[in-house]
C-alpha cells in the first residue's frame, strides 16, 4: 500500500471519532451547535502549530541522554507542549465564541455545568489535534506498528487530555489551583502514553489502556447530571 492511502486511511480514522462524538452530542441533546463543534474542532487542529514551534524551541536547549532525557522529551518536550499549545487555544475559542454567559464574567464561582461544557469543549479540541498529528505522523514514517497504533489510540488520547485541558481552561480564572491540577493530570496521562509507545521494553497494551480509561472518566464528567453544582474554592 502506498504512503499516500496510509496517510488518507489514517486521516479518516482519525475523524471518525468526531463523526462519533458529534452524533452523540445529538442523540443526548447536549446544547452545542454546529457552528462552535467545528470551531473547537478548527482550535484543536490550530494548537499543533505552536507545539510544533514550542518543540523545536524546546529541543534546542535540551542535552545529554539516556533515561533521564527520555523522561524530559516525553514529558516536557512534547506532552507538556502539546498540553500548553492546546490550552492557548482553548483560551482564544472562549473568548472568541463568547463562551461564559454573563453572570460567569463577574468571577462568580465556577458551576459544575460550565465545567462540563467546558470539558466537552477540549474533547472536541482533542479529536481536532489528533487529526493533523495523525496525518503528520502518517507523513514522516512508515513504521506499520505505530501507525497502527495510533490508529486506536491518537484520538482517545488526545480527546481525553483536551477534555482536562477545557476544564482548565474554563477554571483558571476562579480556581487556579484546581486548573493547574488539571494541567499536570492531561501532562501525565499524555507523558506516560509517549513513554509507553516510545519504549520498546513495555508493553503496548498499557498505552491503548491510558488512552480509553482516561477517555471514559471524561465522558463521565460530560456525561455529569448535576446543573447547579458549584466547585469548591
Amino acid at each position: 500500500m502506498s504512503s499516500s492511502w496510509v496517510l488518507i486511511i489514517l486521516i479518516l480514522a482519525s475523524s471518525l471519532p468526531v463523526v462519533v462524538v458529534y452524533i452523540w452530542f445529538r442523540i443526548v441533546k447536549y446544547q452545542l451547535s454546529l457552528n462552535k463543534f467545528l470551531f473547537a474542532l478548527l482550535a484543536g487542529a490550530a494548537a499543533i502549530f505552536p507545539a510544533l514551534l514550542l518543540q523545536n524551541l524546546f529541543e534546542l536547549s535540551s542535552v545529554g541522554g539516556g533515561r533521564r532525557f527520555l523522561f524530559y522529551d516525553v514529558f516536557i518536550r512534547i506532552a507538556f507542549t502539546e498540553e500548553l499549545s492546546r490550552l492557548l487555544m482553548l483560551f482564544v475559542f472562549f473568548w472568541i465564541s463568547g463562551f461564559f454567559k454573563p453572570e460567569e464574567r463577574l468571577n462568580q464561582p465556577v458551576t459544575f455545568n460550565t465545567v462540563k461544557r467546558g470539558t466537552a469543549i477540549g474533547l472536541i479540541a482533542g479529536l481536532g489535534f489528533a487529526i493533523l498529528e495523525s496525518a503528520r505522523i502518517a507523513a514522516s514514517t512508515m513504521d506499520t506498528g505505530l501507525l497502527i497504533l495510533r490508529f486506536f489510540t491518537a484520538a482517545p488520547l488526545h480527546g481525553a487530555c483536551g477534555s482536562r485541558i477545557g476544564a482548565a481552561a474554563v477554571l483558571f480564572r476562579s480556581n487556579p489551583i484546581q486548573a493547574l491540577l488539571r494541567v499536570i493530570t492531561a501532562t501525565a496521562i499524555h507523558g506516560v502514553y509517549n513513554l509507553m509507545i516510545q519504549n520498546p521494553g513495555l508493553p503496548l497494551i498499557a498505552a491503548v489502556l491510558i488512552a480509553f480509561s482516561a477517555l471514559v472518566t471524561a465522558i463521565l464528567t460530560i456525561s455529569g447530571n448535576p446543573e447547579n453544582r458549584q466547585l469548591s474554592p
